[in-house]
């Protein structure tokens, strides 16, 4: 049964669509695009209901972040990276929790994870100083999660390294404007991030080796629902590639319509064409079985942490794997389909450019790099043990 969010985003789908340009042109969510994910409830979706959230299967907030991204490849990305950390944010020590959501369960979190800066301890918790960049949608967040190594008193990180996730109050640290000119994925004002020794408490921090693994940190927050017992590698790749799939699905939606009244440079008609025909239904074919394939990890994720069984190391590989192999292939499926799309899709009047740009930039995203995972998942599948450093992001 589709969950009553998606079916939420659906209903407002032409509002999200109309803010689309506007998004684009800005640079960074318009007011409206906001008010509309506010109004249907999908960054509350994986938060816990104690704060006012709806703590969701995962892969129902996959499914609102494609319905999202069908028809707003920039919205759908900032709920796909900012729906997520809610669920991280229910891990974590249930002041902080209070501190965010007390006064307003609406309020919303920013990231990046990537290691950007240095957290020096000091009484109470940690000095922190560093520049982080692709902090989607922050201009709209009033806190924020950033990736930081634990250093010596000297600012050196540690060895072997020790990673936290701190968490800041928008008046700790500064977003530098015009850092966002790209070429697709423009409405996400994925800035940068700037602190200069931003005092971060103790309580404000997790272990992101303890967050990786699930369970660990779950059972230390308190929390039995199974959705917190789920690993945050199989967690944050979910809405990244969620929103990669929906980018392309709204590139073929965008198709159909343009491609049914369409005379092609040969004089025949499109819908007579048989080539384009094929090309076309196996595009789709191969974005429909992207959804499918990518719904189905999380689902069976799900499943074992929900029957109390852990999510092994060798099964969080194959998640991985193919959650990397869903966005390249719902890409270069909508590769073949703007190919056929005639040169006015180039038009920037022409939505099908701007789902094209937006799916290619999506690309682009760590989580989406298959080399390291591929090799992992290979080895694993063999029975060979792969190193620590093979082990990164999965």
């Amino acid at each position: 049964m589709t969950h009553e969010i998606v079916q939420q985003v659906e209903a407002l789908a032409p509002r999200l669509a109309a803010a689309a340009d506007e998004t684009e042109r800005l640079g960074k969510l318009s007011s409206e695009s906001v008010a509309v994910v506010r109004e249907a409830g999908v960054m509350r979706m994986l938060q816990p209901k104690d704060h006012g959230g709806f703590a969701a299967h995962p892969r129902d907030f996959a499914e609102a972040v494609m319905a999202v991204a069908r028809v707003c490849g920039s919205t759908g990305w900032v709920c796909g990276v900012g729906g997520v950390h809610p669920w991280e944010m229910a891990l974590c020590d249930r002041r902080v929790q209070e501190e965010v959501w007390g006064d307003d369960p609406d309020t919303w979190i920013a990231s990046p994870y990537m290691v950007g800066g240095v957290a020096v301890p000091t009484e109470g918790g940690y000095t922190l100083s560093g520049h982080w960049q692709f902090s989607s949608g922050t201009d709209h967040c009033d806190w924020i999660f950033l990736g930081a190594a634990v250093g010596d008193a000297q600012g050196n990180p540690l060895s072997p390294p020790r990673v936290l996730h701190v968490i800041l109050p928008r008046r700790d640290y500064t977003i530098v404007e015009d850092s966002w000119n790209v070429m697709g994925l423009c409405g996400t004002g994925s800035k940068d991030i700037r602190i200069d020794g931003a005092f971060v408490p103790e309580y404000r921090t997790i272990d992101a080796n303890e967050v990786a693994q699930g369970e660990i940190a779950a059972q230390r927050a308190g929390r039995s629902e199974t959705l917190y017992r789920l690993p945050f590698w199989s967690m944050f790749p979910l809405g990244i590639t969620a929103a990669v799939v929906g980018i392309t699905e709204g590139l073929l939606t965008a198709h159909y319509g343009y491609q049914a009244g369409r005379t092609m440079a040969t004089g025949v008609k499109v819908k007579e064409d048989p080539y384009s025909l094929y090309a076309i239904s196996e595009a789709a074919a191969d974005i429909a079985a992207a959804r499918t394939q990518l719904l189905d990890g999380i689902s069976r994720a799900y499943d074992l942490a929900d029957a109390g069984r852990p999510v092994t190391f060798e099964q969080r590989a194959l998640i991985r794997r193919n959650q990397v192999s869903c966005a390249w292939r719902a890409v270069r499926a909508g590769d073949q389909i703007f190919a056929r799309s005639g040169g006015n899709a180039l038009r920037t009047d022409n939505p099908l450019q701007r789902f094209w740009r937006d799916s290619h930039a999506g690309l682009q995203h760590a989580i989406h790099v298959p080399g390291s995972i591929y090799h992992t998942t290979a080895l694993t599948e063999m029975g060979i043990e792969p190193a620590a450093a093979q082990r990164i992001l999965i």
